[in-house]
């Protein structure tokens, strides 16, 4: 048999249901244009394995006195639109409702709504076919919604849904015709994680039952909490027939404080009264929208001591006039029971014995979370169809030809108030967020539903929870929920499981820190211009140091070389050419000084000791070379006349050192950060130490040369004498430079800069003060002992004091 066949035949049999009239029926009311509505007036509490081909009969099932409610939600609804002067004021809406308590046996009622005159063509057009209903609401629950989408989807007929939170609803390339009044698990999920945050939890269980509602929640909450520092501890979804005292009690031994119960109502009964049974105590209950209202639960003896529950529903909004319609409504069932039993039981395909049972009071006290959805769903099917129908202060023009898919065009446009609240869709037909977040109160009779928190996104997204309407159980102080414990200011977080909520403590060394915001489990370094102390949160900006020309030191130092420069230059006729040589040579080492202050660069480095060296070493060949002199005058009878050439050797011999210490690896600027934790030192550093070292030993070694030949010299003629002068001299050189070579190796400061400054004006002015200021003294003060007949006169008589001895 064709797919068509069939859907012929299973028209043309609900069209045998609905000849008989349903006009006095709850479940049906003609109009101009039919609503469906599909609300669940029984409850499927238990699975029952079928053995034998057989369909589920609603009314063998629990009378869902909630589901009943939302049926009268919506005739309250239809009626106010069709007493109303300005929304479709001339147009009457009417209904076909049914009871949704079973995927296999709803398939009746979704057919009877698609079809056209009892028939159902497939491939018919949009633009021709006419089904029997223009739009409906329901059913209630996820996976209801999402068996029977399709059907609707295939002639796009608004589907204005008001309790099916499934996210997967939201895909338009799957559901086009799919509207919603209640928000979507994405958004519930979002502000389950914003109440976890917000007291600071991270270790949770996530419990669900087997359907589209929970799996996609457990889903969604996976997703949003890898980025939330929110581990989830454990997790199952749960039959209706399975093990829930076991599964409470891997809770309990994995110490998970906190558990969120998404699921269907039943599927929650079950799991608190396992709580009670198991004696659980001491948790938080995060109820989802499905069940945060239930008014069974808070009766339950012993539900005090499992802990606080914590509900999520829609912000609650009374209906102006709803309980005058449903007392009215009550009056005239209560006349016209005795003759309605016997219509009701053969029409609208409903079977529904407490139905005309219930009083006004039960119907109104049930749990209202899905009234204000219903509400907004029919007015939202109604301004669309006002849209399309053009209607105006004079009427609507009811000529105009209405399809389905037109008013889906008009309600992603919808913008109105209603009963303080704003009805509006974004791109995935989802409505803005108000939910209300409540505290179960179970120790009071009748258990009472206080609002501690709200979660809005319209117009703006806010969130915020009343602390101080929590008493929690644990002496009022919000309940401890985490794996570890916080890490103290300044410790890094290392893992001790797979869990990033399970962690030990370690504290950040010296230089590092860490940011608990961009990392807690990494202490990052310092970057290269800060430091840090042990345990840091942040790093702090080093200061950069070096010698400053403005600094007293400073000064003193260049003032001192100053003074040098002038009394050198003073005492210029001292002596012959090599005593102008070794002036000159001086004056030039003690322009280096000047090159030991402000920020050093390669140059800076490159002048401050080269200069000195060389020609500070080429003055000590020169004193070398005039105490041998002497002596060989005085004791060697001027057998070896000519030594000048030995300072050029060594001169020469230096400056290819020096040249060669220069290029392999000189002196460079180098930026000290390990020495000082809070500074960067600019110093310069010493080039390669090999290179250094023949320089250096170059000099000393010629110090030591004049060291002994002015030994040799200790008993020569009192004015000819330069032993003394020169072995002072040398040994203020030695001292000054063994000061700055012992502070520079056991002390870390600019100031050791300062030493080598000092160190090289200490070595140029012990030759001045001991060499020629003496001489300079003679040639000005005593005129007659610088004369080459007092010369002569001097050698004869130590030459004859030499032969008598």
């Amino acid at each position: 048999m064709s797919l068509s066949s069939i859907y012929m035949l299973v028209g043309f049999t609900n069209c045998f249901f609905f000849e008989v009239s349903c006009s006095k029926s709850e479940f049906s009311l003609e109009g101009d244009y039919l609503l469906g509505g599909l609300f669940t007036l029984h409850e499927i509490d238990h699975e029952t394995p079928l053995f034998s081909p057989e369909t589920t009969e609603c009314f063998r099932h629990s009378p869902s006195k909630s589901g009943y409610q939302m049926l009268q939600v919506m005739r309250f609804a239809v009626e106010e639109i069709n007493n109303s002067t300005t929304l479709l004021p001339n147009v009457s809406l009417g209904y076909d409702i049914f009871d949704h308590c079973s995927n296999t046996f709803n398939f009746h009622s979704i057919l009877s709504f698609i079809s056209n005159n009892g028939s159902i063509k497939p491939k018919e057009k949009l633009n021709n076919y006419q089904p029997k209903v223009i739009a409906l609401t329901g059913p209630f629950g996820s996976t209801q919604t999402i068996t029977i989408a399709p059907l609707f989807t295939m002639d796009l007929i608004p589907m204005v849904n008001y309790g099916a939170s499934s996210y997967a609803l939201s895909n338009k390339l799957k559901y086009p015709a799919f509207v919603r009044t209640m928000p979507s698990n994405k958004d519930l999920i979002e502000m389950i994680i914003h109440i976890i945050q917000w007291f600071g939890w991270n270790w949770v269980a996530f419990l669900g039952s087997q359907d589209d509602y929970s799996s996609d929640g457990l889903k969604l909450f996976n997703t949003y909490i890898s980025n939330a520092g929110i581990c989830l501890a454990y997790q199952e979804s749960l039959s209706l027939n399975a093990n829930y005292s076991l599964t409470l009690q891997k809770i309990d031994m994995l110490d998970i404080n906190v558990i969120v119960v998404f699921a269907m109502p039943q599927y929650a009964s079950k799991i608190i009264k396992a709580a009670i049974a198991n004696n659980i105590q001491d948790k938080v209950w995060i109820a989802s929208q499905a069940w945060s209202m239930n008014h069974k639960l808070p009766r339950e003896p012993g539900i005090g001591k499992i802990g606080t529950i914590i509900g999520i529903t829609e912000r609650l909004l009374t209906l102006p006039g709803f309980n005058e319609f449903v007392y009215k409504d009550r009056r005239s069932t209560d006349v016209t029971h005795n003759e309605e039993s016997e219509i009701q039981s053969k029409t609208c395909n409903q079977v529904c014995d407490y139905c005309t049972l219930l009083t006004a009071e039960e119907i109104i006290n049930e749990k209202p979370t899905s009234s204000f959805a219903i509400y907004a769903a029919i007015y939202t099917i109604a301004h669309a169809l006002h849209k399309v129908l053009q209607c105006d202060m004079n009427g609507c023009r009811k000529n105009t030809v209405v399809k389905p898919y037109m008013l889906l065009g008009e309600i992603k446009k919808l913008d109105f108030p209603l009963n303080g609240r704003q009805v509006k869709y974004d791109d995935n037909y989802d409505p803005p967020i108000n939910y209300a977040v409540v505290l179960w109160h179970t120790d009071v009779n009748p258990p009472q539903f206080e609002m501690v928190g709200t979660y809005d996104t319209y117009p703006e997204l806010t969130f915020t929870i009343n602390n101080s309407l929590l008493p929690w159980y644990n002496n009022g102080s919000v309940p401890f929920a985490n794996c570890s414990a916080e890490c103290m200011e300044g410790f890094s977080r290392q893992p001790r499981s797979f869990h990033s909520c399970c962690f030990t403590c370690k504290k950040c060394p010296r230089n590092s820190y860490v940011d608990y915001s961009r990392d807690p489990f990494t202490c990052f370094p310092c970057a290269e211009n800060e430091w840090s102390d042990e345990g840091s949160t942040t790093c702090k900006t080093r200061s950069v140091v070096y010698l400053q020309f403005t600094e007293i030191f400073s000064i003193a130092v260049m003032v001192s070389a100053t003074c040098t420069i002038i009394l050198l230059i003073v005492v210029r006729s001292a002596g012959g050419s090599m005593c102008l040589l070794m002036l000159i040579c001086l004056i030039l080492s003690s322009i280096s000084a000047f090159f030991f202050f402000g920020n050093p660069t390669f140059a800076l480095c490159l002048m401050r000791k080269v200069i000195f060296t060389f020609f500070f070493t080429v003055c000590i060949s020169c004193l070398t070379v005039r105490s041998f002199q002497i002596i060989c005058v005085f004791k060697m009878a001027a057998q070896f006349p000519k030594v000048h050439s030995l300072c050029a050797f060594s001169s020469a011999i230096h400056l290819i050192s020096c040249v060669i210490w220069m290029t392999v690896s000189p002196d460079k600027p180098f930026a000290d950060s390990w020495t000082f934790k809070d500074q960067i030192m600019l110093i310069c550093e010493m080039g390669n130490s090999i290179t250094l070292t023949i320089v250096v030993f170059i000099g000393w070694f010629l110090g030591f040369l004049c060291l002994l030949f002015s030994y040799m010299g200790r008993d020569l003629p009192k004015n000819y004498n330069e032993a003394k002068p020169i072995t002072f001299s040398l040994i203020l050189y030695y001292l000054s430079w063994i000061v700055y070579f012992t502070a520079y190796l056991s002390v870390k400061s600019k100031y050791v800069t300062l030493l080598n400054a000092m160190a090289q004006i200490s070595s140029i002015n012990g030759i001045l003060f001991s060499y020629f200021i003496p001489k300079s003294y003679i040639i000005i003060f005593q005129p007659q002992k610088n004369t080459p007949a007092y010369f002569q006169t001097s050698i004869q008589n130590y030459t004859q004091t030499i032969s008598r001895t």
